[in-house]
């Protein structure tokens, strides 16, 4: 009675696929490497802003959940576990390369930053539509590196303070002031793309 619910349409019945993948089934891992291969990348790309990196850590998180896949135990979806993997493995990465997550020198400055202007909220970040997404994701990329981090971490990942400061290994003041600051520094790169474009055409 079940197996045309398995079998029905493209539907990928992603527990099986899970269970079989942690006894070693390779084509049940490759099930769920192309389901969820795009989604991994897209995550390294994001948190890289390199496509080559975003490329080669993509396939060291999938084989960390080869790796890993076992201590599934299924407490949060599957697909919240995965990210969380390919989360690590990013900063991991960027540990390795001494590459400074977030600059702590001002952590001191951080509880006068937190609450002021309120304008510089996630819903402002998205501007409506007031500019399209290549624009907005060019600003992003050019965010240093820490700044760009604490702000994919928090605005489009999801992530409350308290995780990224376990994540990363800062206060929640640092992660709060750092995110303050790279939604500024956004701003002043969406502001100066816009004066530019204004320019260009004034011109042309």
């Amino acid at each position: 009675m079940t197996e045309p619910r398995q079998q029905s349409g493209n539907e990928f019945n992603e527990a099986e696929a899970i269970e079989r993948a942690k006894h070693g089934d390779a084509e049940a891992f490759h099930a769920l490497y192309d389901k969820h291969k795009r989604r991994v990348y897209s995550l390294c790309l994001r948190m890289t802003a390199n496509t080559a990196e975003a490329e080669d850590l993509a396939q060291e998180a999938f084989l960390q959940l080869y790796r890993k896949i076992a201590t599934f135990r299924g407490e949060s979806a599957f697909s919240t576990w995965l990210h969380r993997l390919s989360v690590n493995v990013v900063l991991m990465h960027l540990r390795k390369k001494s590459l400074p997550v977030v600059s702590l020198e001002e952590t001191t400055q951080s509880t006068e930053e937190d609450s002021p202007r309120k304008d510089f909220g996630a819903e402002d970040v998205s501007l409506a539509g007031s500019i399209d997404r290549m624009q907005l994701q060019r600003a992003v990329d050019s965010l240093p590196p820490g700044y760009r981090m604490i702000f994919i971490l928090h605005d489009v990942e999801g992530y409350e303070h308290n995780e990224i400061a376990k994540l990363i290994g800062c206060s929640i003041g640092n992660s709060k002031s750092q995110l303050h600051k790279a939604r500024m520094k956004l701003r002043d790169l969406l502001r100066a793309n816009r004066a530019e474009k204004a320019g260009r055409s004034k011109a042309g």
